[in-house]
């Protein structure tokens, strides 16, 4: 069956469903393949439990005309997603970068759903799976799509790319993660750079930050024809903003510079690192011609829910909960920022970085050193590679303590809890550090 003929199926039944145990009534099954299983098996299962028909890549289990059969179901799920954008003219904000890509997205999502009826990736639903899934999701009623990619090697943007067909697209930021998948940082440019080789090639538009060196060598190599600049000091920036108050959360000014009139908004978000992100998204409400009041609601209303840069108080502490995940790039900029934050006293709850490969060693030795560097009372240190780097600390130096596991940190924490501190918890998303929230 082709994927025009699959898609007047889709017409029909528009809905999606991958997962037998959520099995969405009159809905297409796409019975895919993962590590530890194959939903082949489950394709009778999921007929049963309502779905309209299920489409899958083994005739073994072709047991009648509601089993649709196709070569490879995840190839059938991204060329129908293809063909689906194809049948839509809204635009659609394509967004990739080492950091921050969720928080912007949501952010962008906010604003732009002050004045359109928007659809945004839901979730982390932005790989290979994700992607197709939530394209296919976008129906006649939306007006704009906004859409994450992300990548942990070379060519998965060019994937995406070639399945969202971004007609407009935003680089966050290039740092150091998923080193190993990538081949260094090199690589990863080259890997985010992919969102500006299909702009290019679509003469699509890209947002950029007008005060990111590597950024902007990056869409100049190209060259693009469509930029659209924002930050913090380039002349040539259309929007251009700063920080006014970072105490824990942060309130900026920012300048329309085609109106050159300039407006104050309070956010929920901490970590001055945040910045960028707000301004990408305010440079994305004033490019569709937002109103800066619903600019300014979209910022202010925006509140993280997904441990990343979310404050929490306590009866005695205020947690900084940023253990979505972490990499070296983010884990500086956390660190730094802590540093700059008015409080009586400062404890950084550091837990170990995954995938770099041959650089952990040193990746985690210079958060170590930066944490040493930086203006706190009190550093804890989780996980085997940081525990690797014990004996590299000076012996004497106070407040500095090493754990080879979580639940070691924890035992010592329940019998001397942290009190009347600012706390940021921030690591990889292995090493689940939301289990010591509880603690303090």
């Amino acid at each position: 069956m082709t994927t025009k003929d699959i898609y007047q199926l889709f017409t029909q039944h528009p809905v999606i469903s991958t997962d037998t145990r959520k099995i969405a009534a009159d809905s297409l099954f796409f019975a895919l393949k993962g590590d530890k299983f194959d939903a082949n098996t489950f394709a009778e299962q999921a007929i049963a439990a309502g779905a309209a028909y299920a489409i899958i890549d083994n005739q073994t289990y072709q047991l009648g005309d509601k089993y649709v059969l196709v070569d490879d179901v995840l190839t059938a799920l991204q060329d129908l997603a293809r063909y689906h954008r194809k049948q839509l003219s809204i635009p659609v904000v394509g967004l990739t970068g080492t950091n921050g890509k969720t928080t912007t997205k949501e952010l962008i999502n906010a604003v732009l759903s002050q004045k359109f009826k928007t659809l945004a990736t839901q979730g982390n639903l932005n790989n290979h799976i994700g992607v197709p899934l939530t394209i296919l999701s976008i129906d006649r009623t939306h007006e704009i799509a906004v859409i994450e990619m992300g990548a942990n090697h070379q060519k998965e943007i060019e994937l995406l790319s070639s399945i969202a067909q971004p007609s407009h697209g935003l680089i966050t930021n290039i740092g150091k993660a998923h080193l190993e998948g990538f081949g260094g940082v090199e690589g990863i440019k080259k890997g985010k750079g992919e969102l500006y080789d299909f702009l290019k090639a679509d003469d699509g538009v890209a947002f950029v930050n007008g005060d990111d060196v590597v950024l902007m060598d990056m869409q100049k190599s190209r060259p693009l024809s469509k930029v659209v600049l924002y930050g913090t000091s380039n002349k040539d920036n259309t929007v251009i903003g700063k920080l006014t108050e970072n105490s824990p959360l942060l309130a900026l000014e920012w300048t329309n510079k085609l109106s050159g009139k300039s407006y104050p908004v309070k956010t929920q978000l901490t970590g001055a690192y945040n910045l960028d992100n707000i301004l990408a998204a305010i440079c994305i409400g004033v490019y569709f011609e937002l109103e800066t009041d619903e600019i300014n609601a979209g910022i202010t209303g925006y509140q993280p829910q997904n441990n990343r840069s979310q404050i929490k108080q306590t009866e005695t502490n205020t947690l900084i909960c940023d253990y979505y995940n972490a990499n070296p790039s983010s884990m500086q900029v956390a660190i730094e920022n802590i540093g700059k934050l008015q409080a009586n006293r400062k404890v950084l709850i550091l837990g170990d970085m995954f995938e770099l490969g041959d650089e952990s060693p040193a990746e985690h030795a210079a958060v170590i050193k930066k944490a040493l560097d930086t203006d706190v009372d009190e550093r804890i240190f989780i996980g085997k590679e940081f525990a690797k780097q014990k004996s590299q600390v000076k012996s004497q130096r106070s407040g500095i303590k090493f754990y080879n596991t979580a639940e070691e940190a924890i035992e010592v924490l329940k019998a001397d809890p942290i009190k009347n501190s600012t706390i940021l918890i921030k690591g990889s998303r292995g090493m689940a550090l939301e289990r010591l929230v509880n603690l303090f």
